[in-house]
Parts: C-alpha cells; structure tokens; sequence
C-alpha cells in the first residue's frame, strides 16, 4: 500500500532565508507536510544556497514571469504544490495566485499587525518605525495573504516586551528568534486541519 501523500509547500524568500531553512528542517522527516520547492524572485538570494544544500527543488520566478499566469500555473502544477509559505518574500503576491491557492497562503511579518504593516513595511525599516513609535511591544505576526500588503486574516500572534533602550538591531534578532521558534508550528497546524 502506498504511503499517504504528503501536503506539498512551497517556501517564498527574497533573502537569505534563515526562516526557509528552519521551514525546511522542521518539516524534513514530517508525516504530513514536506517542502517541495523553494521560490525566489532573485537569483542572487541566499536563500537558493540553503535549499540547495538541503537538496530541496528551487525556482528563481522574475517579475515578468509573475505577470504570466500561464507560466506560473506551470510552475506550481508541475511541482504539485498545495500550499505556499512566504519567508521574508518581498514581491506583493498578484491576486491570480491568491486565486490559485485561497486561504493556502501564509505569510509572517516582524511586527504587531495592523501596525506597522504596508507597503515598505520590511526588515529593518519595521524594527525602526516600532523603536521610532515608543510602542512597548513588538512580536510576529503570521497571516492569510490577501491582495494588499499584510492585510490578510491573522492566524496567529506572539509579543514581546521592548527593552529600555533598545536597538532596531537588537529587536530584529529578538524577533527573528520569535519567528523561528513559532513559524514552522504554526504552518504545521494550519496545513494540518
């Protein structure tokens, strides 16, 4: 009898991709869920070098082949995907694939959504605007992905105090420890319901 097929993710990253590699690792010997691809929109990301050393497929999909649906749906059919996580994906997701894949992508933002969301609300520039603000807490956000940025229904949210005189920088490696901690259980339950 053949094994039970397995819920097929694809991870999205722009970047270096430190929460693909732990999406990857989690779900490395899971009965349920694996991660079958690794999407980027740069070729230079670093991301493509872990998934290549934890030998999972990548695609490198430019701008201008996002504006073609017919390639895309390709892509995904081809690869036989159910479900995308985005990882630190900087590419606003066009609403044809939301349309592929509803209430099937997931997405995790540095900060307390609604605040601090939006259009250049990335990295950095959140951990700033929080510092900026005086707000007393930060944390992760994990969301569904609507057509507007860090708009989509929030499946789940994790705070954390901020520290008397804290830094962008320091608060952006307390908020990635967050969102490696929670992110792959998170994705799992989702996935798994």
């Amino acid at each position: 009898m053949p094994d039970k097929i397995k819920i097929r993710l694809a991870v999205f990253a722009s970047g270096s991709g430190s929460n693909a590699e732990k999406l990857i690792s989690y779900f490395r010997d899971h009965p349920v869920i694996e991660v079958a691809l690794v999407v980027s929109n740069r070729p230079d990301a670093y991301v493509l070098k872990r998934a290549e050393r934890l030998n999972v497929s990548s695609v490198v999909i430019s701008p201008a082949e996002w504006r073609n649906p017919d390639v895309i749906k390709n892509i995904f059919t081809q690869n036989k995907i159910d479900g995308i996580v985005l990882a630190g994906y900087l590419l606003l997701i066009p609403g044809y694939f939301i349309r592929m894949y509803p209430d099937k992508i997931l997405n995790i933002h540095p900060a307390l959504l609604p605040e601090y969301g939006g259009k250049g609300m990335y990295g950095m520039h959140v951990h700033r605007a929080v510092i900026k603000s005086g707000s007393p807490k930060s944390g992760i956000t994990i969301h569904l992905v609507n057509e507007a940025y860090d708009k989509g229904r929030i499946v789940f949210q994790k705070s954390l105090n901020i520290l008397p005189g804290e830094t962008p920088e320091g608060l952006a490696k307390r908020v990635q420890e967050l969102e490696h901690r929670y992110y792959p259980d998170v994705v799992e339950r989702y996935f798994s319901q």
